[in-house]
């Protein structure tokens, strides 16, 4: 294959950009870059221990004043620097569409010339080895058949080979002239992002996330990332398609969405606290006995008038007397406060022994059940005070819609403020950045300087936070007793495995666990709404929970 030499002009060689480059750099030194410099230099003077505190902020006043110097500096230049840069990226988008399309067009024809010469290249292989395989006939004709055999096995097996090597090396090529096109586009981004000081576009950032997923997508990838969820999407197809054939009306009303997210409500809860535990590679068991133990709490506490059960023998309580405020918030902080106990007690023998979560927190579920049906005798606590049940699980009435009553499920709000919470954990803060660490590599986290004994500990408690909250709230669902939550802890888990957070550990996102809740949720609702056997539905949710481990495991496997 004859080799392309003809050479194209790069950005940085244009004369005009570096004009533009330079311009730009020196309006931007003794302001915005002067900023930024003062401020990783405080940044750095603040975490340096061996600097006294009288030098300490004697420097750190002085780069203050320098700062503000700066912004004088920045704020006189602000219109300049944003005519020239708008300017200078005007130019860069004209310069880099003729880079672009000389480096597609070259690369193009690299492509061209690669497969033609591996279709020459293939057949001539297979010309070759036809005629070898035809001489090893004729030179071994009334021989040895076992020798025939044998001779012929060997030259299909190089034949193979050298058809393997082929078309490695022809790929090879094509991933090459794949990536020389897509670096003229990232380099042009780039020069943009420069010249900007590096703020970014959103089209420029929409089209690079396309031509990325373009570059890199392959039909076995996307269907072992997304095959789950295309099955899954086509399960609920099928049950919106046959809810009114079966006679049980439309299954997309609002009224079923807004039930299904009342229902989603309580156990994204449980989801968001097992998410840390499954992203440090571990699980918990006790969940469901977490939920027990904190709505029996709440149950009793907000029960109207004298409860009806007697704990550990203890005489009954009213707490009635107390103002509902104090009661409600009483009642949540028990609620977390014992779930935190428990599931810090489970955390420090995992962290401190090395002990596998699986055992430390199945020790936890057998220590709650056996308190809670000792303690109650399995007897349910009774209904919450009506009004409080009605002011924070209650309903919003909307109004009628499309000869339907709407009403917005108050539930609905506080599992969306865990979200944004335990997002914010996860991605802006040094607690989470050290949960994926530890999770990825525990001990290249321990190396790095990070406790991976109280990043734990910290999960493990974060979860019983989550948890204390959500029993908090299930509550209000339904009656409350030592038998309440039970198989939570298999939902919780499954909606976080199929919201793509890998047992493996240090992979995964907030966002999927909580879009996990939401779909396990609607195919419970579903097979419910379509009558289907609550037994059998067990089984659907066995072989989602299957197919979404093996197809971590896959992905795992794939990426070692």
């Amino acid at each position: 294959m004859a080799d392309i030499k003809e050479r194209i002009a790069t950005l940085e060689e244009d004369r005009k950009i570096q004009e533009y480059t330079e311009k730009l750099r020196a309006l931007r030194a003794d302001g915005v870059t002067r900023i930024n410099d003062c401020r990783i230099e405080i940044a750095s003077i603040r975490k340096n221990k061996l600097i006294d505190q009288e030098e300490r902020n004697m420097r750190i006043r002085s780069l203050e004043a320098e700062i503000e110097k700066a912004k004088e500096v920045a704020a006189a230049n602000k219109a300049e620097i944003a005519a020239l840069s708008k300017e200078a990226v005007k130019y860069v988008n004209s310069v880099s569409k003729e880079i672009e399309k000389a480096v597609n067009e070259k690369q193009n024809r690299k492509m061209a010339g690669a497969k033609d010469f591996y279709e020459k290249e293939v057949a001539q292989i297979k010309a070759n080895a036809a005629e070898r395989e035809e001489e090893t006939k004729n030179r071994l004709a009334g021989g040895d058949p076992q020798m025939l055999k044998s001779e012929i096995e060997i030259c299909r097996y190089e034949l193979k080979s050298a058809l393997y090597d082929s078309k490695a090396r022809y790929k090879d090529q094509l991933d090459k002239a794949k990536a020389a096109k897509h670096q003229a586009f990232v380099d042009h981004i780039q020069k943009n992002r420069e010249l900007r000081n590096g703020k970014s576009a959103f089209g420029e950032d929409m089209q690079m996330k396309w031509k990325n997923f373009v570059r890199n997508f392959t039909p076995s990838s996307f269907f072992l990332a997304n095959g789950l969820y295309i099955a899954i999407i086509i399960f609920f197809i099928v049950c919106i398609i046959a809810a009114p054939l079966m006679g049980s009306g439309n299954l997309l009303s609002l009224p079923n969405i807004l039930t299904i997210l009342e229902q989603a409500s309580t156990r994204m809860f449980y989801a968001l606290g097992v998410a840390g535990l499954i992203l440090l590679a571990g699980t918990d068991l006790s969940i469901g006995r977490m939920v027990a133990l904190g709505s029996v709490t709440t149950g009793l506490i907000l029960h109207p008038g004298m409860n009806i059960v007697s704990l550990f023998g203890f005489p009954t309580w009213d707490f009635t007397p107390l103002p509902m405020g104090v009661r409600v918030l009483m009642a949540l902080l028990l609620a977390v406060v014992l779930c935190v106990f428990f599931s810090a007690v489970a955390g420090f023998f995992t962290a401190r022994f090395k002990m596998h979560p699986f055992i430390s927190t199945m020790a936890n579920q057998l220590i709650i059940y056996g308190m809670l049906f000792y303690g109650t005798s399995g007897t349910p606590v009774g209904s919450i005070d009506s009004e409080i049940r009605s002011l924070i699980g209650g309903r919003w009435t909307l109004g009628v819609l499309n000869g339907q009553y709407i009403t917005f499920p108050k539930l609905i709000i506080p599992a969306v403020i865990a979200i944004i919470i335990a997002w914010i954990i996860w991605n802006k803060t040094t607690f989470g950045k050290n949960m994926y660490a530890v999770g990825g590599n525990a001990e290249a986290a321990a190396v790095s300087g990070i406790s991976v004994f109280w990043v734990t500990v910290g999960v493990f408690i974060m979860a019983g936070v989550f948890y204390g909250c959500g029993s908090f709230l299930e509550a209000f669902r339904a009656n409350a007793s030592a038998g309440t939550g039970q198989g939570y802890e298999m939902d919780a888990i499954a909606a976080c495995v199929v919201g793509g957070i890998s047992f493996n550990g240090g992979i995964g996102k907030i966002g999927g666990a909580a879009i996990g809740v939401v779909i396990f949720t609607s195919l419970t609702y579903c097979l419910t709404f379509l009558g289907i056997d609550t037994n059998l539905q067990f089984v659907f949710k066995g072989f989602i929970i299957l197919a979404a481990v093996s197809l971590d495991s896959i992905k795992y496997l794939k990426k070692k």
